[in-house]
């Protein structure tokens, strides 16, 4: 969410969400509810101003903006994997851009996140064999 020059940055996510745009705020907070029962053992914490979900690393983030809200997926081949059920939304990257009107459903949020917490769990399982 951009900040105006008199918004101070978000402390923690009730902060973010508090600040966030009226339309936006019931859908991420269903979002929010949904990264948190896919991933209980994710620490949520801000970063780069956003809600930022981690475990063995980045999981996932999102933003509101003032048209529209971003879920950010960190992985473009996890992307890439759920590339045919991201196609109601326009996509950029590992950044899937949605609207309180056509929100994300809570079952494609908990795949993608269940796939990153694949991923982060490999990567560190790799680190510790080499």
């Amino acid at each position: 969410m951009k900040k105006d020059h008199l918004q101070k940055p978000a402390k923690n996510v009730d902060e973010y969400l508090a600040a966030a745009p009226e339309e936006a705020r019931p859908v991420l907070e269903k979002l929010r509810k949904t990264i948190r029962a896919a991933a209980p053992m994710a620490e949520e914490v801000i970063s780069y101003q956003i809600p930022t979900y981690r475990y063995h690393g980045p999981l996932v983030h999102f933003a509101a903006f003032k048209s529209h809200c971003s879920f950010f997926g960190v992985s473009k081949p996890v992307m890439d994997r759920f590339s045919s059920e991201l196609k109601p939304w326009d996509t950029s990257g590992t950044t899937i851009h949605f609207s309180a009107k056509n929100p994300l459903p809570a079952s494609l949020v908990k795949k993608i996140v269940r796939a990153r917490i694949e991923e982060n769990e490999a990567r560190v399982k790799n680190t510790e064999i080499h």
